[in-house]
């Protein structure tokens, strides 16, 4: 599951300037100003993105190609 990478990666946003000093929403922050974010949060966005990956491409090995 990526349960334990998503909590981190909503933390470091949540830590993150865009929200404390500039007072954006986090989702605000994710896409309109993810090159903005610490280098911490960027790397917890990328491994999130590749853990989902990872599971949609599981299910597709036990599914098939149909």
């Amino acid at each position: 599951s990526c349960e334990p990478l998503l909590a981190a990666l909503k933390e470091c946003i949540l830590r993150s300037d865009c929200v404390s000093k500039q007072g954006l929403l986090p989702s605000e922050c994710l896409k309109h100003h993810a090159d903005e974010l610490p280098e911490e949060c960027q790397s917890l966005r990328q491994a999130t993105f590749e853990c989902k990956r990872g599971m949609l491409d599981m299910r597709k090995r036990f599914r098939g190609n149909s």
